[in-house]
């Protein structure tokens, strides 16, 4: 009973986690002539490279989960005076892509560069340098042609619950703060008081 409850306190845990990947920003669907997409920045924040590393965490993953087909490849490099690029490949209308086009793993020293444009695709770059997330994440669908994926009734139902989970346990846990300061501060008293007595005996 006791390892049934604790999976149940998994799963519980586990999907909200999901419900978050698969709403929020970049919750989208891509068409099908994109056929891969690719991104480079730095790994430091400074020098413009902020705006992407947030696209990264937050966008790209969102991303994946809805196009789970579409290659997406991240070169991260340790050069702050890089560049920050987006790169989206499109197929050619009526062009046929080998399904075996070769793809470069990601890479975090800076090694899986953007490939040039196969037969029959073209590539199209996304500056992402000194911009804010949400500024390449609107450029992105626009240019992309993505669709948003709106949240089922049962996801916003499920992150109402979360929230309404969350707000009770900020509440308990600013509870249990204020108990543990009043115990401390007890704590603290009474062994002031017993440094006092002490120190009143001896002087006795």
């Amino acid at each position: 009973m006791v390892n049934v409850l604790r999976r149940l306190n998994k799963l519980t845990a586990v999907i909200p986690q999901l419900v978050r990947l698969r709403n929020g920003p970049g919750a989208a669907m891509l068409p099908q002539d994109v056929t891969r997409i690719h991104m480079e920045f730095a790994h430091r924040i400074n020098q413009g490279h902020m705006g992407p590393r947030v696209f990264f965490r937050e966008a790209l993953p969102r991303l994946k989960y809805w196009n789970p087909a579409v290659p997406m490849v991240v070169n991260r490099s340790y050069d702050q005076s890089g560049p920050a690029t987006l790169t989206l490949y499109f197929r050619e209308p009526g062009a046929t892509l080998p399904s075996d086009l070769p793809q470069p793993s990601s890479s975090t020293q800076g090694l899986a560069k953007a490939p040039a444009p196969a037969e029959g695709e073209r590539a199209l770059t996304i500056d992402m340098k000194n911009r804010r997330s949400e500024a390449i994440l609107k450029e992105f669908m626009e240019k992309s042609g993505a669709v948003s994926v709106k949240m089922s009734p049962e996801d916003e139902a499920i992150m109402r619950e979360v929230e309404e989970r969350e707000r009770i346990g900020a509440i308990d846990r600013e509870r249990i703060r204020k108990l543990n300061e009043a115990a401390k501060r007890e704590k603290q008293m009474i062994a002031q008081a017993h440094s006092e007595a002490a120190a009143i005996k001896a002087a006795l």
